[in-house]
């Protein structure tokens, strides 16, 4: 893999044709192309992987593994390049979409929230308000109602729609954060308690203050395999 990875992030073109025997979880990270324009930018760009039509669908069938036969009712992309993740894993579950926008682009009513992003500059983000509303789904089966000693039982209210947050990378979690934030506020439910979580999904989640804040309170997913993490960790 390492092999491979190096001889596909130095090569200034890519066979879309070529498909390796063995398609192990990850194998198509060796076609990201590395920065060549200075610290103002990312330091890999994993779009390049997009245009390979195997590594694609591969990259989105292992997002969106852990999150079988999970209740999803919707997913979400964090603009601009979650769009492209989060649209194809919608195609694939055959749910809606919904487009979190930076801010200014929506003329529709709009939920706003600021956020700090990988480069720490300041930003917001907007989602319209009438696509996430708590209730708008029929409440789990098996969820007792609420009920005290000499009161008549209140149902519950029905949690909000369970929304799969997708972006193409975490790397200090600020803007995945702000997302989980702005739909949690707007009723959506990332992960709670009392419903099946939806969650989180990258290519990469790193082991950042953010990224372990995200991982350790919703569901996550990402292809990078476990020996290749502190290498994306270092940006290596």
């Amino acid at each position: 893999f390492h092999a491979q990875c190096s001889s596909c992030l130095q090569s200034p073109r890519m066979d879309l044709c070529h498909v390796p025997a063995t398609r192990e979880k990850g194998w198509y990270l060796a076609l990201m192309a590395p920065n060549v324009k200075g610290p103002n930018y990312a330091w890999l760009d994993p779009s390049r992987l997009y245009c390979h039509p195997q590594a694609f669908q591969d990259c989105v069938a292992d997002l969106l593994q852990p999150f079988q036969g999970d209740a999803i009712d919707m997913v979400a992309g964090i603009d601009a390049m979650g769009f492209i993740l989060g649209s194809a894993a919608a195609a694939t579950l055959r749910k809606g979409f919904l487009a979190i926008r930076k801010a200014g682009h929506l003329c529709v009513q709009t939920a706003a929230q600021p956020y700090s992003d990988y480069s720490g500059r300041e930003k917001v983000m907007e989602v319209r308000t009438d696509a996430i509303s708590p209730g708008e789904v029929v409440p789990l089966w098996g969820r007792l109602p609420v009920w005290y000693p000499g009161t008549h039982p209140q149902p519950l209210p029905p949690p909000g729609l369970c929304i799969l947050l997708v972006d193409q990378w975490v790397e200090t979690g600020g803007t995945m954060r702000a997302a989980i934030e702005l739909v949690e506020r707007l009723g959506g439910v990332v992960a709670a308690p009392l419903c099946v979580p939806a969650g989180v999904a990258a290519i990469c989640i790193e082991n950042s203050e953010g990224g372990k804040w995200i991982q350790e309170r919703y569901k996550c997913s990402h292809c990078v395999p476990p020996r290749l993490q502190p290498r994306f960790d270092q940006h290596q």
